[in-house]
């Protein structure tokens, strides 16, 4: 099977429009979470990381045919072509859209009816992204839960190695509405703070809108940088809202990632958790990690920064690991303090030096999913 290998990437959060304004953001402890009072999202403040409601990249539904959730993918997305080389219009190029709510919001707002129903399919958004940007073939739908990002990944990773195409444009993007927040309040999963992963006083997410694209190739003038060593997917059916009690289950998606990446767990530099903060998703991971002997390597989790992006949070979260590679910076957990975990880990509270070679990035999600990638420095990125 060919390499895969990294071609380009954008982030576009509260923090920056472009991964190098959010990487710079992160380094210097700041997060796009604040506490906001709107009483059309909720009846109580809360905390969360959006983007500010006077951004000039998103323009009214007035004055747009497309919805915010498609302007901020259309725009990720043309951030990260952007000299890239990559020809949307060629046969052996393939887009691949990740999300978890896509444009449900819209049934806050309009009359549901057959209309309004296909404007809402996820579909419906790919195909305008992909008229777009002129994608000559049919894009690709990823929705599963808060492993859609990574999952997206290893779909264009898969597509590729197995031949049918030799370019993947990878764009995730969620934005949040009261029928999110909402959702995720009925579940008393929401911090009346901002969230603190793996912390001893934690309570629970904070929610956040934003877009990642990561643009994949198999040729080889893209072999100078990072690669994608492995990957694995998995469901565990234990619950429909809550974690596996074990981890063994996110283990053995770690396992295999790492079995297909060819190396073993002492070469794993640090881990890019999900880290959710909510009590038993990071119990989990904990245990998890541990299974797989990974307990001694340096994690982070992000979400302190960006809140959980949902359907973009794999696609994020993934570029600031491979940008974490090729700056030797591991980011550390912002709002860690005590650690709250049965299982010890070696969770950065700290930035932390390099050199690093190969890191592992999780998720797990509702419905009991798991997902698992390890990237790696390739070519002369090794020297």
């Amino acid at each position: 099977m060919p390499d895969v290998f990294v071609v380009s990437d954008n982030i576009l959060s509260p923090l920056g429009l472009t991964t190098a304004e959010n990487f710079a953001q992160l380094t210097k402890n700041i997060t796009g979470i604040k506490e906001h009072n709107d009483a059309n999202m909720s009846a109580s403040s809360f905390y969360a990381a959006l983007f500010d409601k006077k951004n000039d990249l998103i323009k009214d539904s007035n004055e747009s045919i497309y919805t915010k959730f498609e302007q901020i993918l259309n725009a990720s997305v043309s951030n990260a072509l952007e000299n890239s080389g990559i020809d949307t219009s060629d046969k052996k190029t393939i887009l691949i859209i990740s999300s978890t709510k896509g444009n449900i919001s819209l049934l806050e707002t309009e009359t549901f009816n057959s209309t309004l129903q296909k404007r809402i399919a996820l579909h419906t958004s790919a195909k305008l992204v992909a008229e777009y940007f002129r994608f000559v073939n049919q894009p690709v739908v990823i929705s599963n839960a808060c492993i859609s990002g990574l999952l997206a990944i290893l779909v264009g990773l898969r597509l590729i190695q197995s031949g049918q195409y030799e370019n993947a444009v990878i764009a995730g993007a969620d934005v949040i509405s009261k029928f999110v927040l909402s959702g995720f309040q009925s579940l008393q999963a929401i911090s009346d703070e901002p969230c603190k992963p793996f912390d001893q006083a934690r309570s629970g997410i904070s929610l956040g809108e934003g877009a990642g694209t990561l643009i994949l190739s198999s040729r080889k003038k893209y072999e100078e940088g990072i690669k994608i060593m492995g990957g694995s997917v998995n469901n565990d059916a234990n619950h429909i809202s809550g974690p596996s009690r074990t981890g063994e289950e996110l283990a053995g998606v770690i396992t295999k990632a790492l079995q297909e990446a060819n190396i073993s767990a002492s070469e794993i530099d640090f881990i890019s958790a999900h880290g959710t903060a909510t009590l038993y998703n990071d119990e989990m991971e904990a245990n998890a990690i541990t299974i797989a002997g990974l307990q001694s390597v340096p994690v982070n989790s992000l979400k302190g920064y960006y809140g959980h992006t949902l359907g973009a949070a794999g696609l994020i979260e993934s570029i600031i690991s491979i940008h974490s590679l090729k700056e030797n910076l591991v980011l550390p957990t912002m709002g860690f303090k005590q650690p709250g975990v049965t299982k010890p880990l070696n969770i950065c509270s700290a930035l932390l030096h390099g050199p690093f070679q190969n890191c592992l990035k999780t998720a797990s999600g509702f419905g009991g999913c798991n997902a698992a990638i390890v990237y790696g420095r390739s070519g002369n990125m090794l020297n």
